[in-house]
């Protein structure tokens, strides 16, 4: 299956901004971050398809998967 995945921010140094990658049927979020080497701690918010989504939901094909890292300041 296709899935665009979207980086943000720090995410994005050394990686992509956007790509569409290929993944086995019912591939879970948390797997793609592990596969790109982003710390799951360092996750601060999954969207798939617009929506608040978990490292525990899988993905399906033509999905849009967006990964922002935590915000820090103040």
């Amino acid at each position: 299956m296709q899935v665009t995945v979207k980086l943000f921010a720090s995410f994005q140094v050394g990686r992509f901004k956007i790509e569409i990658r290929d993944f086995p049927d019912q591939t879970l979020i948390g797997t793609v971050v592990r596969e790109l080497n982003i710390p799951e701690a360092e996750v601060g918010i999954l969207l798939l398809n617009a929506v608040h989504a978990k490292l525990d939901q899988p993905l399906s094909d033509g999905d849009l998967l967006a990964i922002f890292p935590l915000v820090g300041g103040g």
